[in-house]
C-alpha cells in the first residue's frame, strides 16, 4: 500500500515538473504586466516604463505597465501576491516591499508570496529644501536647525515606509535635531510641498528632483547614495559627516512566488541585458543611476541586506504607521 502510494506521489510530482518545464518552454505566449504600486510619473514608474520597453524587445512580448497605488506600495504588491504564479503578472517594487512589514502588522500577504527577480535600478535620493533657505549644504542646514531647537524642522514623506520617510528617520537619528515628518499620498506632492513653503525640506529621486534643482526651484543639500557624476557638486552625506544617513531609492521586479524559475530566470537575463542598452544608459547615467546587474542570487540577498540594515532604523527610530 505504501508502495503505491509513494509512486503515485512520484508520478503527480513528476507530472507538475513537465507542467511546469512545459509552460516555461511556450512563454511568454500572452501579454506580460508589471505593477507598478505607485502612481504615474514618479522615479518607480519611470524607471519600470523604461525597462519595459527593452524587456518586451527581448522576450518578443508585449509588456503593459499597470499602475496600482496606496498605502506605500502595499496594494500593488498584494495584488501581485494574488496572482497565478505563471510568470505574467510581475511587480516593479521599491524600498518598501522589505521594510512595511517590519512597520505595520496589517499587511495583507506574507513577504513570502513574493520573490525577488532582478534589480532594475539604484535611484540616488537628494536631500533639498527651498531656494531662499540660506543653509549651504545639510551640515550647514543641521547647524543653523540646533540655532532654534525650540521650533521643528518639518519633513515631507510619501508615507510610512517611504524613502523620504526613512531619510526623516535618519536626519533626526544622526542629527539630534528635532524634525517632524509630515505625510503625503506621493514623493512629488512632497516635493511640492517644500516648493511651496509648507515644509521644510525632503528628499527624493534624483530623476524627479535634479531638473528642479537646475531650474533653481529647489536647493540640493546632499545626496544620500554616492557621488552623482551628473551633479558633482552635490556632496554625499558622508562626505558632510553623516555616514548612516544612507538610503537609495532601489527597484526591482519581484514575482509570486511558486513561478517557474526557468522563467524568473530568462526574465532576469532580460534585464540585466536592458540595463547596458544605450537607451537604458543614457537615460540612467543623465540622474546618475545605477543601472541593475545582479543574478537573481544577488538581487536576493540584497534585499536581506536591505531589510537587516534599515530594520534597525525602524528599531531606533520607533517607525510606526501614519
Amino acid at each position: 500500500m505504501q508502495g503505491r502510494f509513494l509512486g503515485a506521489f512520484a508520478l503527480s510530482a513528476a507530472a507538475l515538473c513537465s507542467a511546469s518545464a512545459s509552460a516555461a518552454d511556450t512563454w511568454p505566449a500572452k501579454p506580460i504586466t508589471i505593477v507598478v504600486p505607485f502612481s504615474p510619473g514618479g522615479a518607480n514608474d519611470l524607471v519600470a516604463r523604461l525597462y519595459a520597453k527593452q524587456i518586451a524587445r527581448d522576450l518578443d512580448a508585449d509588456v503593459i505597465v499597470e499602475n496600482r497605488a496606496g498605502a506605500g506600495g502595499i496594494v500593488g504588491a498584494a495584488h501581485v501576491a494574488r496572482t497565478l504564479p505563471d510568470g505574467y503578472t510581475f511587480l516593479a517594487a521599491s524600498n518598501g516591499t522589505v521594510t512595511n512589514s517590519l512597520i505595520r502588522s496589517d499587511q495583507p500577504y506574507k513577504d513570502e508570496d513574493i520573490e525577488p527577480v532582478a534589480l532594475l535600478s539604484i535611484v540616488p535620493s537628494i536631500i533639498v529644501t527651498h531656494p531662499s533657505n540660506p543653509a549651504t549644504d545639510l551640515k550647514d542646514f543641521v547647524a543653523r536647525a540646533r540655532q532654534h531647537a525650540d521650533r521643528p524642522v518639518t519633513f515631507s514623506t510619501a508615507g510610512m515606509g517611504s524613502t523620504p520617510d526613512f531619510v526623516s528617520a535618519m536626519v533626526k537619528l544622526e542629527s539630534g535635531i528635532n524634525v517632524q515628518s509630515i505625510p503625503y499620498k506621493s514623493g512629488s506632492e512632497g516635493v511640492t510641498a517644500v516648493m511651496g513653503g509648507q515644509t521644510d525640506m525632503t528628499s527624493e529621486a534624483s530623476m524627479v528632483t535634479l531638473p528642479l534643482i537646475q531650474s533653481g526651484k529647489l536647493k540640493a543639500l546632499a545626496t544620500t547614495w554616492d557621488k552623482m557624476p551628473s551633479a558633482p557638486d552635490i556632496k554625499t552625506t558622508a562626505e558632510l559627516g553623516f555616514p548612516n544617513i544612507r538610503i537609495g531609492h532601489w527597484e526591482g521586479l519581484y514575482a509570486r512566488a511558486g513561478t517557474p524559475p526557468e522563467i524568473l530566470d530568462k526574465v532576469n537575463a532580460a534585464v540585466r541585458k536592458a540595463s547596458q542598452s544605450r537607451e537604458v544608459l543614457d537615460t540612467l547615467n543623465a540622474s546618475s543611476i545605477v543601472p541593475g546587474t545582479m543574478t537573481r542570487a544577488e538581487f536576493t540577498q540584497f534585499t536581506q541586506d536591505e531589510r537587516a540594515r534599515l530594520g534597525k532604523v525602524v528599531k531606533a527610530a520607533h517607525m510606526q504607521p501614519d
